[in-house]
């Protein structure tokens, strides 16, 4: 019993390793046979994938020698697309299977270099090259034989025209802008084109119809005569017109306006070159939606000795007369002024009482005029004295010394005060010189003293933040302005000042509980 069981003992481990030799042996059978299949997978995908590569290939005619292929386009060009590509690929077979394959996914990058656009406003395209018209000598004014003046050569002209000439009257001609109105605002001579740049369909929302059209006129009309004006017994203006007195009365024409001797057809004032801010100005009105300022382009006058551009602000002979030292035609000191403010004039419709003193402006027009001030920094209308801010050496004010009189301020008279004659209520902005030199604290904030409310319109485009962008695309009309100041760049540190002091005054308004109400205009 004992050698049995011993040999039974003995046997075992031979049976095991009997077994795992025979179960590694039909392991490996497995394996092989399965690694097997998986190859022979491969070789049939592989097969299939070229063999339908091969259909799909199309060989090319200088191989073939036959007509039946086509040529496959290479890398620098493609039968849809035409001009020369450079194509995208890592190395040449996978170019070539690209190419091959061009008529589903290819894609293609032009080499040529793109030219840098100008920044796109909403309203403008990017104008057409034009030929400048060249000037012809002995050419007749406006073009109108029965003008009977001829055309003076350059150098002439220069000598017998001052900037400052007192008496007589000057006949001539602007050599360079030198073009006749038309209703789409473009010159009437051929190849000429108009300096005020609409070339939508539309001009910008703020601008109306009235106001293209007197921008369109100050930029391009022709000259036909310019001479000085009186403003005021201390004032004189250099003023021209488009088609001369005598030739409207030629033609059996009357003016515009009835009864303007001054003006007889269409003008326009020249300022000085130190001026074109008010070119700004009126942008700046038009956008706020004030609509109190005269229409403002920048144009070049050969006939000037300094041959600069110069701001010109358009004639209205409906003002009201400034016959007064101060060139206003509402007498008005700073005291009345304050009180009127108080009493709020000629609001909601009710007449005011004759001992309160109001002027027949009425009370939300200083609201307007106060904002617009303030943005500018025009202090010559309300501050004359300078006596809100630290002023420099250059203003007018410390020129003539009234920076001094800064004490008794109630009797000090406001200057530029005027509204038409058929419309005594409301003010109308001129002069509007601005200052943009001047730093966030050394404001005039005396232009906001008594002010209680200011127009809803105007200042919700000071807080939505569209203001630049509106300035952009209205001033980018006035190409002669846009050039003189720098182009976009100037224009933009302009804006940037303006921008400044709209957030000054709005937390002004905040600080001070001033209330936003609509003013109709």
């Amino acid at each position: 019993m004992r050698f049995f069981g011993a040999g039974k003992v003995s046997s075992a481990p031979f049976f095991c390793a009997r077994s795992c030799a025979r179960i590694r042996k039909n392991t490996r059978s497995a394996l092989s046979r399965r690694a097997l299949l998986v190859a022979s997978a491969c070789l049939l995908y592989l097969f299939s994938v070229v063999f339908h590569a091969g259909r799909v290939l199309p060989r090319d005619n200088k191989s073939s020698g036959t007509g039946g292929g086509f040529k496959s386009p290479g890398l620098h060009e493609d039968p849809r697309h035409g001009p020369p590509a450079a194509h995208i690929g890592h190395d040449s077979a996978q170019r070539g299977s690209l190419r091959a394959s061009s008529k589903y996914n290819v894609v293609y990058i032009t080499l040529r270099s793109k030219r840098q656009k100008p920044a796109i406003m909403r309203g403008t395209v990017r104008p057409k090259s034009r030929k400048k018209p060249v000037a012809r000598k002995n050419a007749r004014i406006g073009g109108n034989a029965t003008h009977g003046i001829e055309q003076m050569e350059t150098e002439e002209w220069r000598q017998i025209t001052a900037f400052y000439k007192e008496t007589g009257r000057i006949w001539g001609r602007d050599t360079e802008q030198s073009w006749t109105v038309s209703p789409k605002g473009r010159g009437g001579a051929a190849g000429s084109y108009s300096a005020i740049r609409i070339y939508s369909p539309e001009a910008p929302p703020w601008l109306s119809a009235a106001d293209v059209e007197a921008l369109r006129f100050l930029a391009d009309c022709s000259i036909a005569a310019v001479r000085h004006v009186s403003a005021s017994p201390n004032r004189r203006l250099l003023l021209f017109e488009s088609v001369t007195a005598e030739a409207r009365k030629a033609r059996g024409e009357s003016g515009p306006i009835a009864g303007d001797r001054t003006c007889p057809g269409r003008c326009g004032i020249i300022k000085r070159h130190v001026d074109t801010s008010e070119v700004f100005a009126f942008h700046l009105d038009r956008i706020l939606g004030l609509n109190r300022s005269l229409p403002a382009v920048c144009r070049k006058f050969t006939f000037l000795r300094d041959s600069q551009p110069n701001p010109a602000v358009l004639w209205d002979s409906s003002l009201a007369s400034a016959d007064s030292n101060l060139q206003s035609s509402i007498q008005l000191t700073w005291g009345s002024y304050q009180r009127s403010l108080k009493h709020k004039c000629w609001h909601k419709g009710v007449a005011p009482r004759p001992e309160w003193g109001c002027s027949s402006i009425h009370h939300y027009e200083w609201s307007k005029l106060a904002l617009f001030d303030f943005l500018l920094q025009v202090y010559n209308r309300l501050d004359r004295n300078c006596c809100g801010f630290k002023p420099r050496k250059e203003d007018i004010c410390v020129k003539l010394g009234q920076h001094l009189e800064c004490e008794d301020q109630d009797s000090v008279g406001l200057v530029h005060i005027v509204h038409r004659k058929h419309d005594p209520r409301r003010l109308v902005f001129i002069d509007n010189k601005g200052y943009f030199d001047r730093d966030e604290d050394n404001l005039d904030f005396k232009l906001l003293q008594g002010i209680k409310e200011l127009p809803e319109q105007a200042m919700s485009i000071l807080r939505s933040h569209h203001l630049r962008e509106r300035l952009l695309q209205s001033l980018f009309l006035d190409r002669v302005y846009w050039e003189s100041q720098g182009g976009r760049q100037g224009i933009e540190k302009l804006i940037d000042v303006i921008e400044r002091r709209a957030k000054v005054l709005l937390t002004y308004t905040n600080a001070h509980g001033i209330k936003i109400v609509p003013m109709n205009s």
